[in-house]
């Protein structure tokens, strides 16, 4: 494709040599895209030709493209499954990888309300890496200094088929990778492996931020993995404060803090600071926590966080909190692949796009159309290649890896904005499907659907039934949380439902949805109660002839499932007339899956 016109600019000159390797290998990488492409399909197919999954479909030896494409079928995790569970039950041939699979990393996607496994292979790692390698020399130097990372590693415990199944930043934490990591006076961490890596959650954070707030004057660089994860550490540090002042006036150590290997460490950091501990004090008591990070963290450039896909919706709580620092948006990845960078990781958020790097994988994209459910047997579209994407169109990333995930659906949906030499660069639109997600949960319509059902049952015996709902991630409350809209119809005022019935309905819509949204109720902290604002009655037609009034069809016209668009929540939220929350936790328990062993 002739794209020269759209063809970005070189990268900016290194500031050292070891930079200047890492941008000439960026620009070897995308100049080459095609071919490297063709070779690292190539590389795949020969090296697990004899894996139980592609000799299925007699590739005969074959890695060329257009044979690869006509005999291997494009599919989804569920058509996955029964070769995962058997790797997850213990079976070592080589059913997807030729190469032995060393651990499944969980999505945060989810499966019949479950994470997913992906296998993943040893050699990924070094792949992972080679891209982390790539991030800072992309990043304005900003001198010598250290970076807060605010990250809590979840430990996950073996199946009794003998592998780790657990997130795929907890892998890389806990690897040999980052923990003998060579020294690199542009990337020092503030805190020591043992806090990053301590298996309770409060720990971690407690000792994370108390070695941050030691450090405040060399902090440089303040993140965490995503938009929400930095929310809740300042959270953590509203509701923790006078504890964290406590010990930096005394020196002394929070006796929470009971882990050895953390306490230990944290000896040699902890000492008595007066000075700092009433700075703190000054800065936590007040009644604003606007610009709190610039007024803590004073040389602090930028926050390297994801705020792009639903991280989007942190992005003004963040501007709150930092003051107005830029956001860096560095990197694109998954647990099934790490995909691209952002070549331009100081832009501002609403302008992030990533562009692949062809040798982490193979990748195809499936043309996008909104109203199509994508590929059908009469006529399955032909999936596109990377450098034959075209500028504007949205398409779904389908990628075939080394571990062997082999014409996978990613889910992502992007929207191409540009090339970096050959290479597209993509807009992250969103995950297919989802409808609302305040951190790793994902809930799609049918699933919401479904909740509402669920509680709908509750107001059967008041002869009371939901006539229309609609809902919105509401970011606003720390954590976030999922609220519901509904219009009820209610034939007899003298017997409906109370406050109490309709809490037990928010309750029962959280016990409906997905074990990843359970488990931010539960375990992770990262999910405030379900809340259910009831409607006055004709609220849904006044929303319909809004949008009428704004060009929609009447013919056409549906509700929308979720809703964002200010104008619509304020006529939604003008004709509230009551507000109930989920009066507990929903039930959740740490997986056990059946099909993992016995």
């Amino acid at each position: 494709m002739a794209v020269d016109s759209l063809l970005s600019s070189p990268l900016r000159p290194p500031a050292c040599e070891n930079d200047a390797k890492a941008l000439q290998f960026i620009e070897e990488m995308t100049r080459n895209a095609d071919l490297v492409q063709e070779k690292v399909l190539a590389e795949i197919l020969s090296r697990n030709a004899t894996t139980e999954y592609l000799q299925r479909f007699k590739l005969n030896g074959a890695t060329d493209r257009d044979t690869y494409k006509s005999r291997v079928p494009v599919v989804k995790y569920e058509d996955l499954q029964p070769e995962i569970q058997r790797i997850a039950n213990g079976d070592r041939s080589a059913i997807l990888s030729a190469h032995p699979i060393s651990e499944f990393l969980t999505s945060s996607g989810t499966s019949a309300g479950e994470r997913k496994l992906m296998p993943t292979i040893k050699e990924e790692l070094d792949r992972r890496q080679k891209l982390y390698s790539l991030l800072l020399p992309l990043c304005a130097r900003t001198g010598q200094g250290k970076r807060t990372i605010l990250l809590v590693c979840q430990v996950r415990n073996k199946d009794s088929g003998g592998l780790l199944a657990r997130p795929v930043l907890t892998s890389y934490y806990k690897s040999e990778h980052f923990k003998t990591r060579p020294y690199d006076p542009y990337n020092v961490y503030t805190s020591p492996n043992e806090a990053i890596l301590c298996a309770d959650s409060f720990q971690s954070m407690y000792t994370q931020m108390l070695c941050g707030l030691y450090e405040r004057e060399r902090v440089l660089r303040l993140g965490a993995v995503f938009a929400s994860g930095l929310i809740r550490a300042i959270r953590f540090l509203q509701l923790n404060w006078p504890q964290l002042v406590q010990d930096i006036r005394t020196g002394s150590l929070n006796p929470k803090v009971s882990d050895p290997t953390v306490r230990d460490c944290m000896t040699r950091i902890v000492k008595p600071d007066r000075e700092l501990a009433d700075f703190i004090t000054n800065q936590c008591s007040t009644d604003s926590w606007e610009g709190i990070i610039a007024k803590i963290w004073p040389n602090t450039k930028y926050l390297d966080v994801i705020v792009t896909g639903a991280m989007a919706q942190y992005i003004p709580t963040l501007e709150y909190y930092s003051g107005g620092l830029p956001m860096a948006c560095t990197m694109y990845a998954s647990s099934e692949c790490y995909f691209g960078l952002n070549l331009n990781p100081m832009c501002k958020p609403s302008e992030v796009s990533y562009t692949i790097m062809p040798n982490m994988a193979y990748f195809e994209f499936l043309p996008h159309e909104p109203n199509s459910s994508g590929l059908t047997r009469d006529s399955p579209p032909r999936l596109v290649d990377l450098v034959d994407v075209e500028l504007g169109k949205e398409y779904e990333l389908v990628i075939t890896t080394y571990a062997g995930l082999c014409r996978y659906r990613v889910g992502d949906i992007l929207r191409v904005t540009g090339f970096h030499n050959s290479a597209p660069q993509f807009h992250f639109v969103r995950r297919k499907n989802v409808l609302l997600s305040i951190d790793s949960d994902k809930t799609d319509e049918s699933e919401l659907q479904k909740a509402v059902e669920n509680a709908s049952q509750l107001l059967r015996g008041f002869n009371t039934s939901v006539v229309e709902y609609t809902s919105y991630a509401d970011t606003k409350t720390i954590p976030g949380h999922y609220v519901i809209y509904w219009e009820l119809l209610v034939k007899d005022s003298a017997n409906s439902p109370s406050a109490e019935v309709l809490e037990q309905c928010c309750l029962a819509m959280e016990e409906s949805l997905n074990s990843v949204y359970r488990q931010g109720r539960v375990a992770d902290n990262s999910i405030g109660p379900l809340e259910i604002r009831v409607v006055k009655s004709g609220t849904f037609e006044e929303l319909m002839d809004y949008a009428i009034t704004r060009g929609a069809s009447i013919n056409q016209y549906k509700v929308p499932r979720c809703v964002s668009f200010t104008p619509i929540m304020e006529l939604i939220d003008a004709r509230v007339v009551s507000a109930h929350f989920s009066p507990s936790l929903p039930h959740w328990t740490p997986e056990r899956r059946r099909h993992v062993g016995k």
